[in-house]
């Protein structure tokens, strides 16, 4: 193997973890996406939506991290709700592909049509088929681990979530990978069957009438086999002019452990604005560690598209419900 490429798998290999997770956990829910982490959210909005993401990590450096998802998400009669994720994920000499299929109930708690105060229930399932490209290593150098064909191996997983709103306050739990399975792709002594991840998400919506919006809200992680924690504190604010509504995040994201690899913080603005059933967003994440791979930051562009809308019912400062 070339000295540059093995530097470079190195690398990418300390990410691996990330990379076989399933749907890697970047700030993706915060362009008007929060479906992509909690499945109960799943058709809870007054409209269906669509949603297609690409991230690009690195930019400039070969075979760097990349992501690319297609969303859709829609509700079913009054109390239900129903999506579909297609992921498609590289990292380094890494990949993956997957389907994700998920069902939501939402529990109305309200007195009046108006009041929005309500318990969902989403339940997500994985299908998720892993490969390594080892045919572009140096068949000179010979490695008994390295058979230089594309390895490829399948399973499958689910997550398993809550959510509750009562009125501009909202607070969701997910559990990630719930399932203990092996991927089988490398052997199972360098690998754990635990992928779970424990998400919770806590916000609140300010604002003195629908015009202008100030949200703050905290995502925390816990990843059960390596305990890694991480923390991510978000502030939003939303414009609406007529049929048009401007909003911008600031989200930084830390990790609570010391002395290790994963000790890495981030900061990463978001800008972008809903024009009547038409979404963009641009994301930027810059790492803030005096250690880095490379300086450039990581670039994603989100589009988005509502449809079957309905009018907005709820008396809230609520756009995951109301929109």
């Amino acid at each position: 193997m070339k000295l540059k490429n093995l530097f470079l798998f190195l690398i990418l290999t300390s990410f691996l973890a990330k990379a076989q997770e399933g749907l890697p956990v970047y700030q993706d829910y915060l362009s008007d996406n929060i479906f992509l982490l909690h499945p109960s959210m799943a058709g809870i909005g007054s409209c269906s939506k669509v949603r297609l993401t690409a991230r690009q990590q690195w930019q400039g450096v070969e075979n760097s991290p990349m992501l690319q998802t297609l969303s859709v998400n829609v509700p079913i009669g009054e109390r239900a709700g129903a999506g579909m994720t297609l992921i498609n994920d590289r990292n380094g000499y890494h990949s993956q592909k997957g389907v994700q299929g998920t069902f939501a109930y939402h529990l109305d708690f309200s007195r009046s049509p108006a009041t929005l105060s309500k318990l969902s229930f989403g339940l997500r399932f994985s299908y998720i088929q892993s490969q390594l490209d080892e045919t572009s290593f140096d068949p000179l150098d010979f490695d008994p681990i390295i058979a230089g064909i594309i390895q490829s191996k399948s399973y499958v997983n689910a997550d398993f979530g809550m959510s509750y709103h009562y009125w501009d306050f909202y607070a969701h739990a997910t559990v990630k990978n719930a399932l203990l399975t092996y991927r089988d792709l490398y052997t199972r002594e360098n690998e754990s069957p635990n992928l779970r991840n424990y998400i919770f998400t806590l916000g609140y919506n300010f604002g003195t009438d629908y015009s202008f919006q100030v949200e703050p809200s905290i995502t925390f992680q816990l990843k059960e086999h390596t305990a890694e924690k991480v923390g991510d504190f978000n502030m939003k604010f939303t414009k609406k002019l007529d049929d048009t509504r401007i909003w911008a995040v600031v989200s930084y994201r830390r990790s609570f452990e010391q002395g290790t690899i994963q000790n890495n913080s981030y900061v990463t603005p978001v800008v972008g604005f809903n024009y009547k059933k038409m979404m963009f967003s641009y994301t930027y994440t810059h790492q803030l560690d005096d250690v880095v791979f490379k300086d450039g930051g990581y670039h994603q562009i989100t589009l988005g598209f509502n449809f079957n809308c309905k009018p907005e019912r709820y008396h809230c400062d609520c756009p995951y419900v109301n929109f």
